[in-house]
């Protein structure tokens, strides 16, 4: 039997907590001897979670990426014919508006209006 020990160091510096949840304690947490640093919100995979699971700022930041992309296929594409256009849409910006959408998916009217 093959057994093997992992010799990539553990970073507990990039380690933080996030408190959920109403009347949460917020007790301070340690991993072996360190105290853990308490975060308001953390981005992981590509998406930003708040501790109210509020996900308004995910939508501005994927509507703001969205935006861009389509700014430079504006500015780079002479041809506004929808063979031309489609496509690049959708190679360039659904994938940015679609990553993830099962986790973040909007909530608010005023968040589907900002992504549509």
């Amino acid at each position: 039997m093959f057994l093997s020990t992992s010799v990539m160091k553990f970073n507990k510096a990039k380690c933080k907590v996030l408190h959920m949840g109403q009347g949460n304690p917020k007790h301070n947490c340690r991993l072996g001897g360190e105290w853990i640093e308490s975060s308001p919100e953390e981005k992981d995979l590509g998406v930003l979670v708040n501790k109210k699971l509020n996900m308004t700022w995910q939508c501005m930041l994927a509507a703001r990426i969205a935006g861009c992309i389509l700014d430079c296929i504006k500015r780079s594409m002479t041809s506004r014919l929808r063979e031309v256009i489609l496509p690049l849409y959708s190679a360039l910006v659904r994938p940015h508006l679609e990553y993830c959408v099962q986790l973040w998916g909007p909530q608010y009217k005023k968040d589907m209006e900002l992504l549509e």
